[in-house]
């Protein structure tokens, strides 16, 4: 397993907020995240059409995802979203995070969620700060 793979694997380890979307995480590399997920039910709004909170969510943990791929334990300081399209129930979506900068303490992405049709359903750009811990030692003991 290389380097990008176990800092995934630690971060979705214990995201059960990430397991509940049903995100599927269909590329990762350093500075980059795709994903997928379905629109359910209990995903809609009053109106039958997907929450905003629900893509936010979705594209904050592609921007976690993405920001956290070079191994420092990296937080959101920053978002910004915009809906351009709805998505119902059942709507297959996919996000990506490119990173746009990655400096000595934050750094820079811009989110895309789309359809099967790529047309965007939402953009979302995110700045984290990057601490000086590593991911992989989330939850090790300082013993």
């Amino acid at each position: 397993m290389n380097d990008t793979h176990k800092i995934l694997d630690t971060m979705m380890r214990n995201d059960a907020f990430s397991k509940w979307l049903g995100i599927i995480v269909d590329e990762y590399k350093t500075g980059y995240c795709r994903l997928h997920y379905t629109i359910t039910g209990d995903m809609l709004n009053g109106f039958g059409i997907v929450h905003g909170g629900i893509l936010v969510a979705a594209a904050d943990s592609a921007f976690a995802f993405a920001c956290n791929s070079h191994g420092r334990l990296s937080v959101a300081l920053d978002v910004s979203a915009s809906f351009v399209r709805s998505a119902a129930e059942g709507d297959l979506l996919f996000v990506e995070a490119k990173e746009v900068h990655n400096g000595n303490k934050t750094s820079f992405y811009d989110v895309t969620t789309t359809n099967v049709k790529g047309e965007v359903i939402s953009i979302f750009r995110g700045t984290a700060y990057r601490t000086g811990k590593m991911v992989t030692e989330m939850g090790k003991s300082d013993d």
